[in-house]
């Protein structure tokens, strides 16, 4: 055998080796590109905080995330993004070093969420959910502080179906 017939047969071994990696890649690929979402954590406090962030994919019912860091006071954080999937994160701020939760905030992300900002306050965990449209422009920005969270805990606790609720007890309250 001569060396031109070796090497056109290694060269013709090496494209058909590489047309099945092509067709893994290019399956793998294929659907629309999975984006990414910042995360951005800033503490104003005047002490250290421990957050955790945690993340659900409801439609899966598996976790996606989780990371905890000790933030100092006037320290910036970027932890590692999140998907752009549509799913739930949790942020809790632990008070002091004892373990217990001063704070928790949930939100919703999508894939049209540009970015989740976290800002640390002695008293107080606001989360800041700026969303986009298709295009990639803003159309709206969700706060979560302690004011709006305890709107949704008052509303969570509402009955579905109004005639559930005891007609008794609103009797009480006009008196």
């Amino acid at each position: 055998m001569n060396r031109r017939t070796a090497l056109r047969s290694a060269g013709v071994l090496a494209t058909v080796g590489l047309a099945g990696c092509v067709d893994a890649v290019e399956e793998h690929f294929q659907g629309r590109f999975q984006g990414i979402i910042p995360i951005e954590i800033h503490s104003e406090a005047e002490r250290s905080h421990n957050i955790a962030i945690e993340a659900y994919d409801q439609q899966a019912g598996r976790q996606t995330y989780d990371e905890s860091y000790t933030v100092t006071p006037d320290q910036r954080v970027s932890p590692p993004h999140l998907e752009a999937t549509t799913q739930s994160v949790r942020f809790v701020r632990y008070d002091g070093t004892d373990e217990e939760q001063a704070d928790v905030r949930e939100v919703s992300v999508t894939p049209e969420t540009m970015l989740v900002s976290v800002r640390i306050y002695d008293d107080d965990l606001v989360i800041e959910v700026q969303r986009g449209d298709a295009d990639g422009e803003q159309t709206e920005n969700e706060t979560i502080d302690n004011e709006t969270a305890g709107e949704l805990e008052d509303e969570s606790e509402l009955p579905d179906d109004p005639e559930e609720s005891d007609p008794d007890s609103s009797s009480d309250s006009d008196s």
